[in-house]
């Protein structure tokens, strides 16, 4: 399998050494389980009772997506669909009704050396930090959209803003707000260095896992949703089985 993304930039692959299959697909999962692939740690808990258990610093990056507040969990917007799109077949939900509280990023702050954290031109005011380096996801889309033209991701690094292409559409969603592999390898791949810890509190689709698995990274995420963490871990066994991601 692999996934491109348009743009100015080159085709790149990110090599890992093939890892051992040792579990079963997962069917039924109960929130506080685990499980581990290669390098990849995985809990399905409350990410506030996940931070709890390192300490200060312990991790290198934290890359994260939490609510935004929007209510895009329900879809009642219409936030990403475009008119004569298929109906969903992912599980929706109410997840998305507030952002996380201040004491949210104050832990993460706490357990990270550096984060990037999507989401946080909608709720600016419960992290007030100054960055010079936001993220910008440009999808490719035009601005008649009904939804967001592109995203954007504040980070804790001292550098110029970024920016990436690559359209958003993909086969086989199972999360509403799933992102596509090629922006987190592209991630990983300017802001992270293979065999550094990274933490993800909202593992949502697993695309993150995806590409964590293939740049190197030892990704420790949770996912308190237990059908999301179920179809996130399926997903993540299947696309993992190969032994080069093209992006």
């Amino acid at each position: 399998m692999s996934h491109t993304h348009s743009g100015d930039a080159a085709p790149f692959a990110l090599e890992m050494p093939e890892q051992p299959q040792t579990h079963a697909p997962v069917t039924a999962v109960r929130v506080g389980s685990g499980d581990l692939l290669g390098g990849l740690d995985f809990r399905c808990c409350d990410c506030m009772d996940l931070m709890r258990e390192f300490p200060d610093k312990h991790f290198d990056l934290a890359i994260v997506d939490p609510p935004y507040g929007i209510n895009v969990g329900d879809n009642k917007s219409g936030m990403g669909r475009r008119k004569g799109d298929a109906k969903a077949t992912y599980k929706m939900g109410d997840w998305d009704a507030v952002p996380p509280p201040p004491e949210y990023f104050d832990e993460l702050r706490r357990v990270s050396r550096n984060q990037i954290i999507w989401g946080v031109n909608h709720y600016i005011s419960r992290m007030p930090w100054n960055s010079p380096c936001w993220v910008v996801w440009d999808k490719k889309f035009s601005n008649d959209v009904s939804f967001a033209a592109v995203e954007m991701a504040w980070t804790s690094f001292d550098r110029t803003a970024k920016r990436f292409e690559c359209h958003p559409l993909q086969d086989d969603r199972i999360h509403p707000t799933q992102k596509p592999v090629a922006l987190y390898a592209w991630l990983l791949a300017t802001f992270a260095e293979k065999g550094q810890r990274v933490l993800d509190t909202h593992l949502g689709s697993g695309s993150h896992a995806i590409a964590a698995h293939y740049h190197g990274t030892h990704l420790t995420a949770c996912e308190i949703d237990a059908d999301y963490y179920a179809a996130a871990m399926a997903r993540i066994k299947r696309e993992t089985a190969q032994t080069t991601l093209f992006t």
